[in-house]
């Protein structure tokens, strides 16, 4: 079982109130979630919504979500290139910069 996770975050002024979503489907099921904080950066709730949806399938252990392939679907640039390229000079330099 594959299982996706579209995110999405955003926020009125950077930094300013914000708000983040995930939506995750596996086999013939839904789950949606979503949350806020009054001041944020766009970034930050970017990250939150791919970290609440992953969290979602671990907590799900039991159920077998867990277990299985996730893919994340994202327009965040820093979301995509931060986990796939730039965590690399990042551990590097001790996740200062």
């Amino acid at each position: 079982m594959q299982i996706k996770i579209y995110t999405d975050g955003a926020c009125v002024g950077n930094p300013g109130p914000g708000g983040w979503a995930a939506i995750i489907l596996f086999e013939k099921e839904k789950k949606e979630l979503f949350g806020g904080e009054k001041l944020t950066t766009n970034n930050r709730m970017e990250l939150t919504a791919a970290i609440k949806g992953l969290e979602y399938c671990d907590s799900q252990e039991g159920d077998q979500l867990s277990l299985k392939e996730i893919k994340i679907y994202t327009d965040s640039v820093y979301l995509k290139e931060g986990i796939t390229s730039w965590i690399n000079s990042w551990e590097k330099n001790n996740w200062k910069t």
